[in-house]
């Protein structure tokens, strides 16, 4: 999958502050088309919508750490899913244990980034994802 401006991304996170400052930093590094999630299981409604309506989301960046579903689970539900399983997944946590790492990748995470970042970092993490 291509990186483009344009492409439809859903950011999740259960912090409305975390989730505008992840927003901004997209917006900054030239992202156009960002909704957000506040939980797991409102991105797996979200996600479920946009398949149904033909325009599904092209990347996910998701909080770990959250009441419902957490990013993890999240994570894994879309994995499970035949048509999503490359769907492009940035997992963002506070917890930067090696042990987390493991069970994120076996997970299928496509890339991982720990509290806090930068724009800078966020933009390598998601070039990396793309450049593949």
């Amino acid at each position: 999958m291509t990186l483009k401006a344009d492409m439809r991304i859903l950011v999740v996170d259960d912090m409305a502050t975390m989730r505008k400052i992840i927003k901004n930093m997209l917006t900054q590094i030239g992202f156009t088309n960002i909704q957000e999630a506040d939980d797991g299981s409102t991105a797996w409604k979200k996600m479920e919508d946009a398949i149904a309506s033909g325009a599904p989301y092209e990347f996910i960046v998701s909080d770990w750490n959250m009441p419902q579903l957490s990013g993890l689970d999240f994570l894994k539900k879309i994995r499970s899913v035949e048509s999503l399983k490359n769907l492009p997944f940035l997992m963002i946590t506070a917890e930067a244990e090696q042990g987390n790492v493991v069970i994120a990748v076996k997970a299928g995470v496509s890339n991982f980034i720990v509290k806090p970042f930068s724009a800078q970092v966020l933009k390598e993490k998601i070039d990396k994802i793309f450049n593949k």
